[in-house]
């Protein structure tokens, strides 16, 4: 009956399973348990092997939380844009730190007086612009993409070319700028506005007739997605194009059917026509492509890759100097303000950094002295992951034992109340032993930390 007799210990030190004998399979659990505890005669006298394995599932989800170790741990270099998206399995973190040169952990504290709040785009009387009556949030660089009204947008600038299109605009009156078009033509050719409700509908169009918008922050060696909708296609073909600071651009694929579209780029590439020049720069185009282009446009977007959601609040926080970063006490702040650091808040009386988490987007938002740096978070899962994760280790057995089975008989009819408490009582002193048992706590190394206080320890 010996568990190590399929397993020599050759076998053991040649593979990479090790240390995997101080756990239990949920498996062999919920196997041992319709063995010993479901039966005629015993104290379960019938149950369904679905029903254990659901309290089986439950009793390890909920003794992960707070009995079982967490040994999950995810280590990233933080990005420029201060992020770092949560673990698929992760339920609730341990602690966060950023690790130095030597490999030593500094622990980061949570700040609770900052958030990530949505920000919605507005006009210049602060009222809200709306894309299909839907609100449009401020990381859409583009103002309007919806075309509630045409303001913002230049309709029926047209050219022969795209080189031709750019000079028709650069000759314009108020040079550099794109000019919006006060005598529509004919519905027969044109860009009409309020096509299906307010899309941009398009009409016989020749090559290259456009539509624009101008003073869109668009830079340089960046990268963008572009969302747009096509609708009541039916010839022709419709592109974009995006110009940076320089008047490089970039001209997107053309799209000749309908539906929503999306494409993501690197605005200044030599592959997209840097060095070209003639549009007017931070411009932003939907072009006609082919002799005749029939169909309409709506929910325009352009995004700068990595701050999709953009509001002064999360813009602050990773622009500025830490707050725990700006009371060096060999700075000229410090001196004039001596006597007066009483009551500072400990959160912010170090120098580590600082991070906040976005439940809503699923991600974590450090401090700016933290760009660059490694960072490890060490979290907590539910244990249901994959196969493999399901393990109990075995200082805690005998508690998803006793919670199954209080589980199994506080779920079924006409047990007698007295036994459902008894094994509620059981349950509560299993899970307290095995807390005790997985603290692991060891004499010498608490001796070890005691002496390092104000009273010594003799050996």
């Amino acid at each position: 009956m010996g568990l190590l007799d399929d397993t020599t210990q050759q076998e053991y030190y040649n593979g990479n399973d090790f240390g995997n004998y101080q756990f239990v399979s949920l498996e062999d659990i919920i196997n041992q348990f319709m063995i010993v505890y479901v039966g005629e005669g015993k104290i379960i006298p019938k149950a369904k092997r679905l029903d254990v394995a659901f309290h089986a599932q439950r009793a390890l989800a909920e003794l992960s939380f707070d009995t079982f170790k967490s040994f999950k741990a995810q280590e990233i270099t933080v990005p420029a844009t201060l992020q770092m998206v949560l673990p698929h399995d992760y339920v609730n973190y341990t602690k966060i730190s950023w690790v130095d040169s030597a490999g030593i952990k500094h622990l980061l504290y949570p700040t609770s007086k900052t958030s990530n709040p949505k920000s919605f785009q507005q006009d210049s009387n602060g009222d809200y612009l709306f894309s299909n009556e839907d609100l449009i949030e401020s990381g859409n660089l583009i103002i309007n993409g919806g075309f509630n009204g045409v303001s913002n947008w230049a309709l029926n600038v047209e050219g022969a070319s795209q080189n031709a299109l750019a000079t028709t605009i650069n000759t314009n009156t108020t040079q550099g700028t794109v000019p919006v078009t006060t005598t529509v033509p004919a519905t027969s050719v044109a860009w009409i506005y309020g096509f299906d409700g307010y899309a941009m509908g398009a009409y016989n169009l020749p090559e290259d007739y456009a539509i624009a918008q101008q003073d869109v922050s668009l830079s340089s060696q960046t990268n963008y997605t572009v969302t747009y909708t096509v609708s009541n296609y039916t010839s022709g073909g419709f592109r974009f194009t995006a110009v940076d600071q320089n008047g490089d651009f970039y001209t997107g694929t053309t799209r000749s059917a309908n539906g929503t579209f999306t494409e993501t780029f690197l605005l200044g590439d030599p592959a997209g026509g840097i060095g070209q020049s003639g549009y007017p720069p931070r411009t932003f185009w939907i072009e006609s492509v082919g002799s005749s282009t029939n169909g309409a446009i709506d929910s325009v977007s352009i995004v700068k890759v990595g701050n999709e959601n953009t509001n002064t609040t999360t813009a602050n926080y990773k622009s500025g100097t830490p707050p725990e970063n700006q009371d060096d006490y060999q700075d000229d702040i410090y001196w004039p303000m001596e006597g007066s650091r009483y009551g500072l808040d400990p959160q912010h009386a170090q120098a580590n950094g600082s991070f906040y988490i976005d439940q809503v987007s699923g991600k974590i938002h450090f401090s700016s002295n933290i760009s660059g740096k490694t960072v490890i978070l060490d979290y907590i899962s539910d244990s249901l992951g994959t196969d493999g994760e399901m393990q109990v280790h075995k200082f805690a057995e005998e508690a998803m034992y006793k919670w199954m089975s209080h589980a199994i008989l506080a779920g079924k009819a006409n047990i007698p109340e007295y036994q459902v408490n008894r094994f509620k009582k059981e349950r509560f002193a299993a899970i307290r032993t095995a807390k005790l048992r997985l603290s692991n706590l060891k004499l010498e190394e608490l001796t070890q930390i005691l002496r390092g206080k104000s009273k010594q320890i003799k050996h």
